[in-house]
């Protein structure tokens, strides 16, 4: 069965998914990240230059057959076609379909009200299904307003 952990109050989603990929890579695992398309497109702009030392290859799901073969990071709005033996991230508002094909999916909720109440209705929909669910709340900084 799929092992479903949410990471939530994310202060930014983008940033905190370029350091959750960089970490899923050196584990030596594949991921594709899921969302709407235009949050897929701001992801794909800030891996480019998120880091001047460690590059995350990456290409979105409309990349050549040939391309999406060897890169370790799938960027895809819809998980058809999406190979199974990779780490899932939704970065989304929805529940992906397909995600019971993935072993391990990791749900990223941010800190604002709209995407925490979309996160609660997921986890509500994974928890009626049986799902085991893992919750990683991060802490705002001390003195953060």
């Amino acid at each position: 069965m799929t092992e479903i952990e949410f990471h939530v109050n994310v202060a930014d989603k983008l940033h905190y998914s370029c350091r959750l990929l960089r970490k899923v890579l050196r584990s030596g695992a594949k991921a594709v990240v899921t969302a709407e398309t235009e949050l897929l497109a701001q992801l794909d702009q800030l891996l480019w230059h998120f880091s001047a030392t460690e590059f995350v290859p990456h290409c979105l799901s409309n990349a050549p057959a040939q391309t999406m073969a060897v890169t370790p990071v799938l960027l895809a709005a819809q998980l058809d076609g999406c190979l199974a033996d990779s780490v899932l991230i939704n970065l989304g508002q929805r529940v992906p379909g397909n995600f019971e094909r993935f072993e391990r999916f990791i749900e990223v909720a941010s800190d604002l009200p709209d995407d925490l109440d979309s996160a609660r209705a997921r986890w509500k929909h994974y928890k009626g299904r049986g799902y085991s669910l893992k919750r990683h709340e991060l802490q705002t900084p001390a003195g953060a307003a």
